[in-house]
């Protein structure tokens, strides 16, 4: 059984995280097809937003897998099968899989459909936009367990909400209701869990209407400049910002604007 369910309607992709027995906690099989499904989207030209999300009504992701994936990377056990020997041959699997060190300008959502605990809040926490139904609680439970949150957080987590709650997040590793999450930022909008996916959908359509070379180019940019300075960063939204003012998309917006009608956008 696939651990990762990969849908495309229109220009949107949505990716399930297929583990509900389990919570949706990661084990080697799930970051492999992860990190294909990652990959998919990246290279397919028609894709142009994407919803990640996972099974069931009580978890997003419980993070790693403690009786699997931990002892594989360890190495207290040995591996079991090809999915094993998969990750333990090429690490990128396991980065590109929680969308760490792997260069993705698409914007992705995640709609956050229960408990994101540990490594489940660090890919929360690489996702552009956060969606979250009311029962939803996030934390990077790491430090409970004797390792550190290696997916992104400890360098992520401080640059996206106040310092002082990111380190109590990080060091603590309690728990958090998802309003306290909202109140912080790490959030945008506690949605009815009934309308979840309607509003992670509609979010996802209104961002795939407009032109997706800009789109992404908006979040190259934020990517690529964090922390330069100034005269560094305006050098990459100059080198960018040009790029895009040579594509077809850029000739059509504002002529479908003087034409009054809605623009048709190629992504070219």
């Amino acid at each position: 059984m696939s651990t990762v369910i990969y849908e495309k309607s229109d220009h949107i992709v949505t990716i399930t995280m297929n583990r509900p027995e389990k919570h949706n906690a990661m084990n080697a099989q799930m970051l492999v097809e992860l990190a294909n499904a990652w990959a998919s989207f990246r290279d397919d030209a028609d894709a142009r937003v994407a919803i990640l999300t996972g099974a069931g009504d009580r978890a997003f992701c419980a993070g790693a897998d403690l009786g699997s994936l931990l002892p594989l990377l360890t190495r207290s056990r040995k591996p079991s099968d090809e999915w094993d020997e998969a990750l333990l041959s090429d690490r990128s699997i396991q980065m590109t899989a929680i969308l760490r060190g792997f260069d993705l300008y698409k914007p992705v959502i995640a709609a956050v459909n229960g408990f994101a605990l540990a490594g489940g809040t660090e890919v929360v926490g690489a996702c552009d936009l956060r969606i979250a139904a009311p029962h939803a609680t996030l934390g990077l439970s790491e430090v409970k367990r004797g390792i550190a949150p290696g997916g992104g957080s400890m360098v992520r987590l401080a640059r996206q909400i106040p310092y002082a709650k990111a380190m109590q997040i990080l060091f603590t590793g309690e728990a958090m209701p998802v309003e306290e999450a909202h109140r912080i930022g790490l959030l945008n909008e506690i949605v009815p869990a009934e309308a979840l996916l309607q509003r992670s959908m509609s979010l996802a359509a209104l961002v795939a209407e407009n032109a997706p070379l800009a789109v992404q180019a908006c979040k190259e940019v934020v990517l690529r400049t964090s922390g330069l300075s100034f005269d560094e960063a305006n050098t990459i939204e100059d080198e960018v910002a040009v790029r895009v003012l040579k594509t077809n998309d850029a000739v059509e917006g504002p002529l479908a604007f003087v034409e009054k009608r809605k623009p048709s956008y190629t992504g070219t």
